[in-house]
């Protein structure tokens, strides 16, 4: 009788990055003959993927490493934590092994080093999509790795790299791909989206013998005549941004553009180390939605950043109330360890920081509310995420998952996830929409 496949728990916490890294693992690990194990007891070994981004994350990454411990006691950690020394370590010396973010190779040799696979070409098979984490009618893209820029309030090149895109060819035959096996939304991601191909200079690559420019817009339209639903999150507004919103009108592209702002403030976003001419922010939305009035624009903010005053923070207010952004999300100034800005002098007191926060989602919440009211009545074509006992959840193209609003249909007849719908808005609140669907 042939001896039992091994069997690998996984567990994946952090940001859309880091679940394509668990995604890779994963598909690495089902090529290789390994089954995945959905608990503790099935598992002869677990792998946690971990974030290190801010205290919270660590907080949870470093308990449900103890939880794994626990309930399995064989635990290989990778991921962002995995990059900041020996935090993993000091806290749980018991782990297998710890290795950085977006290394498969290093996560494969430690599996590979405490439970070896047997060899199996019948079970050795995985689809051309790879195994995937999201729900079969949507996907993340992940078009490159780390980041130039050094923001002050931020770790991340420290841990994963400076930006490395990947060849154009690859990502768009793994868009296609996907598309093939059903996806019918891409989320274009990675670290700075916009400076994709910066690194290489632009240089022309190929797709089924087509030269491509490895430069967003480029990819942008290969990837909109892919017949898939294609969302851009993280996008450094960069002068070449303004290309890709007639894209947008065109219906190449979600007219959906995910723009991390982070403060209005100039001298505040000095000190962040983040483009400061927000005359000419105000300006750009103005004209992004003279080409594509449809356009929906999300962002987030950092409130309480070491030095901001009241008057700042007001500024960042009334900026708020002039561009009448969509979504947004918004964080009190978390001192993450290795950031630069936690040098910087004249901290924001912890109720403070909280004090504006509240305030700046209560302007927000109001803005979003009066935005969404304005649907009411119109026709939309949305995708449903799930049918439950009370209808279907939806989402329109101004929704991405997890993190935006839903659509409410109260009937959901013979819908079925993954379908696309015309349904009639009839009622909002500050985030949500309900509907019905269109006679």
């Amino acid at each position: 009788m042939p001896a039992p496949l091994p069997k690998v728990g996984f567990i994946s916490l952090g940001c859309p990055k880091a679940l394509v890294d668990s995604e890779r693992v994963l598909t690495q690990l089902r090529a290789e003959g390994y089954l995945i194990a959905p608990t503790y007891r099935d598992a002869d070994l677990v792998v946690v993927n971990t974030c290190g981004f801010i205290d919270s994350a660590i907080d949870e990454s470093l308990d449900t490493i103890g939880e794994a411990l626990r309930e399995n006691g064989r635990v290989v950690v990778t991921g962002c934590l995995g990059a900041k020394g020996d935090v993993v370590r000091e806290a749980h010396p018991q782990v297998l092994a710890v290795t950085g973010p977006h290394d498969v190779a290093s996560v494969m040799s430690a599996v590979h080093a405490h439970l070896p696979q047997p060899h199996d070409p019948y079970t050795s098979l995985i689809p051309p999509q790879g195994i995937r984490l999201t729900p079969p009618h949507y996907a993340y893209l992940k078009i490159a790795e780390g980041c130039n820029h050094r923001c002050t309030f931020c770790i991340i090149p420290s841990m994963r790299g400076d930006l490395a895109s990947r060849p154009i060819g690859d990502v768009v035959q793994e868009a296609e791909n996907l598309v093939h096996a059903g996806v019918k939304e891409l989320l274009v991601i990675s670290q700075d989206t916009s400076a994709y191909g910066v690194d290489v200079k632009y240089r022309t690559g190929f797709w089924r013998g087509r030269p491509l420019k490895t430069r967003l817009t480029e990819l942008a339209r290969a990837l909109g005549d892919l017949g898939a639903w294609v969302r851009l999150h993280y996008v450094y507004p960069y002068p070449h941004v303004d290309e890709l919103i007639p894209l947008m009108a065109e219906g190449k592209l979600l007219p959906y553009l995910d723009v991390p702002f982070q403060h209005a403030n100039p001298r505040i976003l000095r000190a962040m180390k983040r483009p400061a001419n927000v005359g000419n922010t105000l300006e750009r939305i103005r004209a992004w939605r003279a080409v594509c009035p449809e356009l929906t624009i999300r962002s987030t903010f950092i409130v309480g950043f070491p030095g901001e005053t009241e008057a700042e923070f007001e500024e960042l207010l009334a900026f708020l109330e002039e561009a009448q952004l969509d979504r947004v999300g918004c964080f009190a100034y978390s001192p993450v360890e290795g950031a630069a800005a936690n040098r910087l002098a004249h901290h924001v007191p912890d109720d403070v920081k909280e004090e504006r926060r509240a305030r700046f989602m209560q302007l927000q919440e109001r803005i979003s509310a009066q935005r969404l009211a304005r649907k009411i009545g119109r026709t939309m074509t949305v995708l449903v995420d799930e049918i439950n006992d009370d209808g279907a959840v939806a989402r329109s193209s101004a929704d991405a998952p997890e993190i935006d609003g839903q659509v409410y249909i109260a009937q959901a007849g013979k819908l079925k996830a993954g379908d696309f719908i015309d349904v009639r808005i009839t009622r909002a609140d500050a985030h949500d929409l309900w509907a019905e669907i269109g006679k």
